[in-house]
């Protein structure tokens, strides 16, 4: 997911309380998303982060839903929640935005809000100071069950939770000033832990700094003119920010502020594509392959575009390939990885509302015809193994767990309808074969329009998923040998890609 200035909140908020004030492991293979955890500063595995870990493979080792999928609950949070996690007490607790007027364009500060397990209705909220609107998307649960984000004011915050006598409450635990850093009109749009102890951070024009276990705050500048809007990848060695010209990998060494190793630009296009936020490239970068993180994954914003390979310590090419065949040629979504093998749903066409997007699009619209491909990296190449014609309009989640592609979607585009509007699925697709295993209906649009926002599946199974208008929890049905997934099928899934 990635978002410049309005991107992934704005695109979570435009429509999304717009529509919503208006009505509301792995089983055979040794592959691992990620290297190790890091050893301070994150909460539970798969459930801390908007794209799953460090890495951003968007992947879990949770099951999730899958064959004879229910919604078990909703609710109307008042907002739409860009990003969900679960902590260790088994909370979930959401970053949430709601949005106020079209005419002009104006959003409620974000809030975090905590929501009951069982019935999925919200328990407690906090607002935070209204700010950059990426500040209210991008975020984490620390190891204390802590939702790490910024604010409004410069600051980075951990808002933790706690039952009183009262209730519920939801409150602003810890505060480190960052304005020092941030220049004015500027605001953080990613934020994420490393394996020293320290947060990294990013803002929407460039400055990319770490707060140290001491709170000692250290940045640097991205050359002038390169904007970010996704999201950071990390690894035990550094980290990977892309930006609307170029993907750069950094490190930071002891008390050091954050340096260039690499930097590789990329093809831009000619404009902002339709399905997409801003003029560049939609994809947080994505660790993957040798040891975890050896390569590392984007799509351009060429016409068409590609699919890039570099290698993670020095930027070399390990393969490079047309991104879509037959899918709308554009992303929004980063690559879904396991082992050697990358999903890429294409989002072309798209409409977010008009507020979240930067600038004119070319063409100005085009039909939202989704499509997903699975790419494995093998035999010194890129190799394409499936596409389908899933539309798919979330962040979804693959498992590695059961071998299955979780999100929500819309079913087949329907020539007269408008192309945002009719049922919303629950759909499970094979990651091996790109074949849809289950289709749910779990709502209409626009009521629920999805808006591409991110899902998150516990250990239990249950997704939860937020819409424009509510917040859902999908559940697995009843386990029987249909749902279980197949060693034989999954024991060489996420290594060569076979």
């Amino acid at each position: 997911m990635r978002v410049r200035r309005g991107t992934a909140i704005a695109r979570a908020m435009a429509v999304t309380i717009v529509t919503a004030t208006a009505c509301t492991a792995l089983m055979a293979s040794p592959a691992r998303a990620q290297p190790d955890s890091p050893t301070i500063g994150l909460g539970p595995a798969d459930t801390s982060l908007m794209h799953g870990d460090l890495a951003s493979t968007d992947s879990t080792g949770n099951r999730g839903p899958g064959v004879g999928a229910r919604l078990a609950a909703s609710s109307v949070p008042g907002g739409a929640c860009a990003a969900t996690f679960v902590g260790r007490d088994g909370m979930p607790v959401s970053l949430c935005t709601q949005f106020l007027a079209t005419s002009p364009p104006s959003f409620a500060a974000p809030t975090v809000t905590l929501f009951e397990p069982r019935t999925a209705q919200p328990l407690a909220s906090t607002q935070l100071t209204k700010g950059g609107l990426l500040g209210g998307v991008y975020g984490y649960l620390d190891d204390q069950d802590r939702v790490v984000v910024a604010d409004g004011s410069g600051s980075v915050l951990r808002v933790a939770h706690r039952r009183t006598a009262r209730g519920w409450q939801v409150y602003v635990d810890d505060r480190v000033d960052v304005r020092s850093h941030i220049p004015a009109g500027d605001a953080i749009t990613g934020l994420a832990p490393d394996f020293d102890g320290r947060v990294w951070f990013a803002t929407t024009h460039g400055v990319v700094g770490t707060i140290g276990p001491d709170r000692r705050v250290t940045s640097t500048r991205l050359p002038a003119g390169e904007d970010l809007g996704n999201g950071l990848s990390v690894r035990r060695s550094g980290a990977s920010i892309i930006t609307t010209h170029a993907l750069y990998e950094m490190r930071a060494d002891a008390g050091q502020a954050p340096r260039v190793v690499w930097r590789r630009p990329y093809d831009r296009g000619p404009a902002r594509k339709p399905g997409q936020l801003t003029w560049g490239s939609g994809t947080t970068p994505t660790y993957f392959g040798p040891g975890g993180d050896g390569w590392v994954a984007i799509v351009d914003n060429a016409e068409p575009p590609n699919l890039i390979v570099l290698q993670s310590d020095t930027g070399s090419t390990v393969c490079r390939m047309r991104a879509f065949d037959r899918s709308g040629p554009g992303t929004e979504n980063s690559p879904m990885a396991w082992g050697n093998s990358l999903v890429i749903p294409s989002t072309y066409g798209y409409q977010y509302p008009p507020m979240a997007v930067d600038g004119r699009s070319v063409p100005a619209d085009a039909p939202f015809v989704g499509g997903a491909t699975r790419i494995d990296v093998r035999d010194g190449g890129c190799h394409r193994v499936w596409e389908n014609g899933d539309r798919i309009a979330t962040l979804p989640k693959l498992s590695r767990a059961d071998g299955l592609i979780h999100a929500i979607g819309y079913g087949p585009l329907v020539p007269g309808r408008p192309q945002q509007l009719g049922p919303i699925d629950y759909v499970a697709t094979d990651f091996a074969t790109g074949r849809r295993v289950e289709t749910l209906k779990v709502g209409d649009a626009p009521v629920d329009e999805p808006l591409e926002l991110t899902g998150t599946i516990s250990a239990d199974g249950t997704m939860w998923q937020a819409t424009v208008g509510r917040m859902l929890k999908i559940v697995p049905g009843p386990r029987t040998l249909a749902n279980r997934p197949d060693p034989v099928r999954l024991a060489g899934v996420g290594q060569s890609g076979t």
